[in-house]
Parts: structure tokens; sequence; C-alpha cells
């Protein structure tokens, strides 16, 4: 692969959550009928070359982590379906997030779609780390970053987050590491929330 195409391109409405360490996007190569095995290697290859030391995969079934594994990419698998409780999923997923940005991680969650499960999960952490520890500004912050609306099936997950036990010390601000990828519009402080 050569030219432009040899860094790969950015997986589909990849945003950062907070600025450099944690970001969010659609599953690599597409979502269900859209998913297209090129794509995926592109976005993989990009994904690499920003550094990124973990993908979370929040899908119901297993679908992308062979191709994660055969490119050498870490990543984690914690299901969240579209009914069910996830409090059980949250329970180990949030102390997961955490202990990985203490460690310096640069991580990025998908689900099928940038939409409610990812937005809700996203709100939840930061409820949970306390960083914005009221569920109602947790939501608020997720839909200005994302631009769109959190609704019911998101607002449950933020809502179980909140019944969680809280970390023993709640979220300090994150350093940036050395190198940031290109994706980013607007800088940020380091452990702020992107905007």
């Amino acid at each position: 692969m050569k030219g432009r195409w040899a860094a790969g391109i950015m997986p589909r409405h990849f945003t950062w959550v907070i600025e450099d360490r944690l970001a969010v996007c659609e599953r690599p190569g597409g979502y269900s009928p859209n998913h297209r095995k090129v794509r995926r290697q592109e976005e993989i290859l990009w994904i690499n070359a920003q550094r990124f030391s973990r993908i979370i995969s929040l899908l119901p079934s297993s679908h992308n982590l062979h191709a994660y594994e055969e490119r050498n990419l870490p990543c984690a698998h914690f299901p969240i379906g579209a009914v069910g409780d996830a409090s059980e999923v949250l329970a180990e997923l949030y102390p997961a997030l955490l202990h990985w940005l203490r460690a310096g991680e640069r991580l990025l969650i998908h689900q099928e779609e940038l939409g409610e499960t990812v937005a809700g999960v996203i709100a939840g952490f930061l409820c949970w780390g306390g960083v914005l520890p009221e569920p109602p500004r947790a939501i608020s912050a997720v839909e200005q970053l994302l631009g769109r609306q959190l609704g019911a099936a998101g607002r449950t997950i933020v809502a179980l987050s909140a019944k969680l036990p809280p970390p023993p010390e709640p979220m300090a601000p994150f350093s940036s590491p050395t190198s940031r990828p290109q994706a980013t519009s607007e800088p940020t402080e380091p452990g702020t929330l992107s905007r």
C-alpha cells in the first residue's frame, strides 16, 4: 500500500472524549449491512498509526476482534446488547477503563455505530469516575460532544452507572502522550473533555 492510503483512513464519527487519551467511533469497517473488510483494514491501519494502545468493543458479538488480533492491536470485549441489564458489564468496564487510562494507554471505544449505547457508556463513565458526577451534567456534556441527543436507552445506561460503587479515588487529569493524532480539530488541555 502506497501514498495517502498507507496510513489508513480515520474511522467514521471519530471523536475525542478525553483529548489524546480516550476516543469513540463507529465500528471500524462500518456497521452491519455497510461493513467492508477493506475499509476495516484501512481504518485499523489508521488506528495503529495514531498509536492507540487498545480497542474496546461494546458489540454484542465478537465481530472485528480477530481483525485486531491479526494486526497485533490489543483489544477488549465488553458486550452490551440492545436489551437487558448492562450493570454487570459496566461494573467490569469502568474499572478497566480507569486502570488503562491511569497506566497511560490511549483507548478507542466502539460499538456497531456511534449511537445511544456508546454515548450512554461514555456519559456513565464520566459520572461514575467523578469527572461529571451529576448525571444531567454528564449527559449534557456528551450530547454536546457528540452532537446528538441521548435517548431513553443511553439515559438508562447513565442511571445504571450512577448506582455502581464509585472508584476509590475520582479520576484525575491525565497527561497526554508525546505524539498527537492528526484527527483533532481543536486543542484542549490534557485530561479535559474535547469539544
